[in-house]
This record gives C-alpha cells, structure tokens and sequence, in this order.
C-alpha cells in the first residue's frame, strides 16, 4: 500500500492532492517530504471570508509543513502556495486546510504532541519526538485557546474556589473549578491569591452565568470570602470538613508539641506518637492502635485534645441543620473550658463562621472541596512534571490542558494503548 493512500485515507483535503513522496535532507536530518499540488482547475479560498476565489499567482519557492513523523522519520509536507484575489478582502495568500495561518507545524502534529504532553513531561515529549521544547509549548497553547473558545459555560452551579503555591516563595494561583454531579474541571486559574484575583474571574464568567450560581466550596482565606459575598451573595457558601479538620489536626499537632518541648516524661511517651494522633482511628496500623492504648491511659494534654478532635467527628453525621448548630454551640462551650490554647483558637473559628459551616447541611448531595483537593494534587504533579516552565503563562496553559476538560480536536493518529 502506497503512503499516499493512507493520507487519503485519514488525512483527505478536497482541492488538493498528493503527489510524489522521497526523501531529502532537512537540517541534516534524512525525512520524508511529501508533495502537495493543488486540484487542476480548482480555485483557493480567501483565509478571510473561506470564499473560492479566481488565483492571482503562485508562489516560485516551496513551502514545508513540519507532520506527524512516520517510521521514526520526520516528515513535511511541501506545497507552493497561491495568492488569491478576493473581491472582499484583495490579495491573500490563499487558506490551506491542513496549518493555521502562516505556522510552519501542520493541526494534525499539534494534535499529535498535545496528546502526549498530557501523559509526559513537555521536555520529554520534545525529547521522544526529536523536536524542541518551543513546539511542544506551541502546540499546547493552540489546542488549549482553541479549547477555550469552543467549551461550553452553561450549567455551572457549583464552585470550588482554592489557591496553589507555585515555584518557589509566597507565589500562588487562584485556582476555580466546576464541582457539579455532571461535569468536574477547572474553570479559571489566575496570578495571586488577592480580591482582584477573583474578582476577574466573576468578569470573566458574567452577570447571567454568575445568577445561576447554587453553592460555593472555598477555605477561610478571607478576601475570596469577601468578593463572594459581594458578587453571588445568593449562593450557599460552603466551609467543608477537610479544611476544618485540617485546623482540627493543626491545633492537636501544636499541643503535642509544646508537651514535648516542655515536660521531658511527656516527650518520652509521646515519641513517634504524630500519626497515631492524627489518624482516623480506622485507619491505624496494628503498631498504632498499642501505641494509642498507651497514650489514652496516660494523663497528657495531647490525648485530651485529640478527644476533643475526634469527639467533634460525630457533628458530620448530624442530618439535621438545627441538631448539628446545637452540638456546635455544646462542644465550643466544653472546648473553651479547657487549658488547651490552640484548642480554643479552632473553637473560636469555628463560631466565628459557624453560618458558613453550617451551610453544609442544606446542600443535598453533600458538596465537599475533596473534589478540588483531589484536583490541586493533579495540579501539583502537573507542577513537578513541568521541566521548563518558565513563568505562570506556561503554567496555566499546562493546567488547562491537563484539568480544564476542553474540547478535543479530531486526532487522525490514535494508539490503543
């Protein structure tokens, strides 16, 4: 079977043909070039408008297209452009279905290292296809505006609103997904953690879509709570149990500690007694659950607070908005009573946004951000995986690409692997 079927086959462009396929040199490298004429008597069509027009003149040099390597050979195709006269738009180089405006790297090669930049590291995808880091890049950034244009905003009723660190220092993102039962991606991602932030990310969504909003999962950084307060005051805004058992388990950590440090005979039980305070009790090893037997027989201000932590664990299984408000306010009261200063510090948060916390109970199904935890990790590997990346551009459109669930284009080159 000749090359020049099998393009015809999946890769068939009407006006045009393909002619002879050889081999030459291109920057020492041996490839396939492969020839393309335009269709006798057929006429180009205008970039602008896509309307065949009569041709003006015909390029005198050849111009080639990088494509998808075939057989570990770099392959181009080779096509001599025409101008067209277009009575609309003058005189243009003529529209060529197979490269976007005047780019040297055919749609179909873009696809194809799109595809892989999501399983590999962009520096290993230049390296695997002999090409360099730039077109991985550039081929990334064209699947991902593409993408951005052609998805579809509609339906969105749940967020989930947290920042990332990025490099190295106090640098973060902002980072908005979709949380909703049918469709889970990342929205948005933009520079800083700040009011500003996120207030660009409401322009970007609009007043309509904004109305639709329901529910919105966030931590207790308070400038994101400020701007949705004021944006889509309407909407259930949701402090779920993984950032308030993460304060929980702070504050336990903290106690343990400052024993520690301070009572030798304490430091003495509690070693290596971290996890075992920190842990859900069914989640112990066998090692563990002795160790914990211990500590719970022992008089430490550590045990006493991990029994205020796990005490607390009953308030998620109130069903009843009003019962859970109740434990709250009992559990806050006996917390305050104690000598345990980081303690008191959650007991004090959680009344400050106890509104907020409460909002859990009146969203069926329960909404949690281990969604959006779940998709920070993903974006955290994106971050590790990414040699290169130079400053947050690149690192938004590897986001996008990697989380953002965008339209993909039509890839002629599948492996079912």
């Amino acid at each position: 079977m000749l090359l020049k079927t099998l393009l015809n086959k999946i890769e068939k462009y009407s006006s045009f043909v393909y002619k002879k396929v050889c081999f030459d040199l291109i920057n020492t490298q041996e490839s396939l070039i492969i020839e393309i004429h335009s269709r006798m008597g057929s006429r180009g069509r205008c970039p602008e408008c896509r309307r065949r027009c009569p041709t003006y003149d015909t390029a005198r040099s050849t111009r080639l297209f990088s494509y998808v390597p075939i057989w570990g050979f770099p392959a181009y195709f080779s096509y001599k452009p025409r101008r067209i006269s277009c009575s609309r738009h003058d005189i243009l180089t003529e529209y060529l279905p197979w490269v976007n405006g005047k780019e040297q790297m055919t749609n179909t090669y873009k696809i194809f290292l799109g595809s892989w930049a999501k399983r590999l590291s962009w520096a290993e995808v230049a390296q695997v296809f002999h090409t360099s880091w730039d077109t991985v890049y550039k081929s990334v950034k064209w699947l991902v505006d593409r993408g951005l244009i052609t998805r579809s905003l509609e339906k969105i009723e749940s967020l989930g609103i947290d920042e990332l660190q990025v490099f190295n220092g106090h640098n973060y993102m902002t980072l908005v997904y979709q949380i909703d039962r049918h469709c889970k991606r990342l929205l948005w991602c933009g520079k800083d953690r700040k009011s500003k932030t996120l207030l660009k990310f409401f322009r970007f969504l609009g007043k309509e879509r904004s109305k639709l909003i329901k529910h919105i999962c966030t931590d207790m950084w308070k400038p994101y709570l400020k701007v949705i307060r004021k944006k889509v005051p309407w909407a259930l805004n949701i402090l779920d149990r993984f950032h308030i058992m993460k304060k929980f388990n702070d504050a336990v950590d903290t106690v343990r500690r400052e024993e520690s440090r301070l009572d030798y005979h304490s430091e003495k039980h509690l070693k290596h007694s971290r996890w075992v305070l920190l842990k859900r009790e069914e989640n112990l090893t066998e090692k563990q659950v002795i160790k914990l037997k211990d500590l719970l027989e022992r008089n430490l201000k550590s045990v006493k607070a991990y029994l205020l932590k796990n005490d607390f664990l009953q308030f998620w299984e109130f069903e009843e908005k009003g019962e859970a408000g109740k434990f709250l306010k009992d559990w806050c009261s006996r917390t305050n009573r104690t000598k345990l200063l980081p303690m008191k510090k959650v007991s004090k948060m959680l009344m400050n946004k106890s509104d907020l916390i409460l909002n859990w109970f009146d969203t069926n199904p329960r909404l949690s951000s281990g969604i959006v935890e779940g998709f920070n990790n993903k974006a955290k590997l994106t971050i590790k995986k990414a040699y290169g990346f130079k400053n947050e551009k690149y690192l938004q459109y590897a986001l996008y690409h990697t989380l953002g669930k965008l339209p993909e284009q039509k890839m002629t080159h599948r492996f079912n692997c």
